[in-house]
């Protein structure tokens, strides 16, 4: 049976510009390596661009300009440096507010409103004077003592008001000037005086001048104040205007900030990136000789030109599995040729030459009996070597036609109680076991893929080798043990028999290989190798365990669900076993 093939002639396609496929054949019994392709498409055309550049102009490198990376740098930056000159900007348009703010609610305001109170107990005192003058009554001195202390309350928190303005501090000392002569000529004397009016009748003209004099004083003080509040409102409100049309200004200067990195980003970065995964998409839809051009910044051309380079790496390999596959149909044509024939070589050699064999036999036997008279022992002998021989070939000839015929009839796999195909086997060799009084028992089995009689025949093969080569001292005793392993099942035969040494644990899978005489133990020295045959069809391994003393034990595997075989089928026309 041939059980491979080689790949012998092969071809490479390559598209060209105008979209024709042409192919390039190789001899010489190897794949000639997809770099030869891939080297003239790069020079047909220029790495992640659609179409190559007129000669003499210089390609511009795929790695030149600007990368996402710095482009998303520089405009981060940009953008942050814009928004903390808005953010001081509007600062500054706050801070500069408050302190207008400020200034009207604690400064201009409470000086205004300490001046009119200054004049107000100033007023309180020249009523009291009088009052006092008209009356001499000591009671109407009252307005004029809480118009001292009045004068002095006022006088403080105009100055805490002010904090310390010289302006305000000289009109409030041409106030106190004033008001300290008023008091000084008029209202002490007429206070002090025994008959106050009279005092206050001489003085009355000089008083009230003096204190018409305090009351202008009083007066532009007041002007000056009111003057100084007026600015500070209208400052306030100039403030005011400025921070609204500044902030608006700010609040569209972000909008259009936003708006512009948006665009930004979408005309630098996502609309290549979209163009380039429209390629990408395009590619891995199918259309291996569509291009991949690259665009925008540099890091995306060089993502491109790699896509690119892949693409063309991949369509090359494409291409030469197809002529791969071309060439693989072709050989598996062949193989089932040839292993049509070897069906035919097989019925041959299972009929025709086994029937020569049984005539053979059969005559010597006829021969015995019929002449059994006239023969002496050396005839017999002779006779009895004749049959011997002739039954030998023919063991011989269906042994290497079950080793061949494993892994090559296409049959399909089923499940197997292995429980049962093991009871049926040992059923089958009950007269070697009563012979031998051997004791064979075995583990639970499982139910598993495969094909039932081949399986039988691994049973059939390890139980008769355990059996077969036992020691003359005792009865044997098999044991067949499974237990569960990662993707199937591990099976151990184990015998008390003589045993296999170390150095030969991988010769007796050979085919043909004999550790003893046929005069010893009987056998063609197949059935192990047709157990290893077996074994590796199912998808599993078989081996000696050399560690193992008195005694074999054969360890092997079988998968829970062995490989599926493409397996040749007869060629149509042409005759099977069944047909001859």
């Amino acid at each position: 049976m041939v059980e491979g093939a080689e790949v012998v002639a092969h071809g490479r396609q390559r598209r060209c510009s105008d979209g024709a496929v042409t192919t390039n054949v190789v001899g010489g019994g190897t794949l000639s390596r997809p770099g030869a392709l891939r080297a003239s498409h790069r020079g047909e055309h220029a790495v992640g661009q659609g179409n190559a550049e007129p000669t003499g102009k210089p390609k511009r490198p795929a790695t030149a300009g600007w990368t996402t990376k710095r482009w998303l740098a520089v405009t981060a930056a940009a953008s942050l440096s814009l928004l903390l000159a808005l953010m001081l900007f509007g600062g500054w348009i706050l801070a500069r507010s408050t302190a207008i703010n400020t200034r009207l609610i604690d400064h201009s305001t409470p000086a205004l409103i300490a001046a009119v109170r200054l004049e107000s107990a100033l007023a309180d005192q020249e009523t009291g004077i009088r009052g006092y003058a008209v009356t001499g009554q000591d009671s109407f001195l009252a307005p004029y003592r809480e118009g001292l202390r009045q004068q002095e309350k006022a006088m403080t928190d105009l100055r805490t008001a002010t904090g310390g303005d010289r302006a305000t501090e000289r009109d409030l000392s041409e106030v106190v000037r004033r008001a300290g002569q008023w008091q000084a000529r008029i209202a002490r004397p007429v206070v002090a005086a025994a008959d106050p009016k009279a005092a206050a009748a001489e003085r009355a003209v000089e008083g009230k001048a003096l204190f018409d004099s305090v009351r202008s004083a009083a007066s532009a003080q007041q002007e000056r104040l009111a003057a100084d509040r007026a600015g500070a409102r209208a400052d306030l409100q100039e403030a005011r205007t400025l921070r609204n049309w500044s902030f608006s200004a700010i609040a569209l200067a972000i909008l259009a900030l936003t708006a512009s990195v948006f665009v930004g980003l979408r005309r630098g970065v996502t609309d290549h990136l979209d163009r380039l995964s429209g390629h990408v998409r395009t590619v891995a839809a199918g259309e291996f000789g569509h291009p991949v051009a690259g665009t925008g910044p540099a890091d995306l051309r060089l993502l491109a030109a790699d896509v690119e380079s892949m693409r063309a790496r991949l369509a090359d390999e494409l291409t030469h599995r197809d002529v791969a596959q071309a060439n693989l149909a072709a050989q598996t044509e062949e193989l089932r040729r040839s292993n049509a024939e070897l069906e035919q070589f097989a019925y041959v050699a299972s009929h025709d030459l086994q029937e020569p064999l049984r005539k053979v036999a059969s005559f010597c036997q006829l021969l015995e009996r019929r002449y059994a008279g006239n023969l002496d022992d050396r005839a017999r002998q002779y006779i009895a070597f004749a049959v011997d021989g002739a039954t030998r070939m023919q063991s011989l000839i269906s042994d290497l036609l079950d080793f061949s015929r494993v892994g090559r009839l296409a049959t399909e796999h089923q499940s197997v109680d292995l429980d049962e195909k093991f009871e049926r086997t040992l059923a089958s060799l009950s007269l070697a076991v009563e012979e031998s009084e051997a004791v064979v028992t075995h583990d639970p089995l499982p139910v598993l893929e495969g094909e039932p009689g081949q399986l039988g025949m691994l049973f059939q093969n390890l139980l008769t080798n355990a059996i077969k080569f036992r020691s003359p001292d005792r009865a044997p005793v098999v044991h067949l043990g499974c237990r569960p392993v990662d993707d199937g099942w591990e099976f151990a035969v184990t015998d008390n028999g003589i045993g296999i040494e170390a150095e030969f644990a991988d010769r007796v899978f050979v085919v043909f290989q004999r550790l003893h005489t046929r005069e010893q133990y009987a056998g063609n020295g197949i059935g192990l190798a047709l157990c290893k045959k077996i074994v590796e069809y199912h998808g599993g391994t078989i081996a000696v365990d050399a560690a193992h003393s008195p005694g074999t034990r054969i360890v092997f595997t079988l998968r829970k669900a062995p490989p599926r075989v493409l397996l040749p089928r007869p060629l149509d026309g042409e005759r099977g076993p069944a047909d001859a």
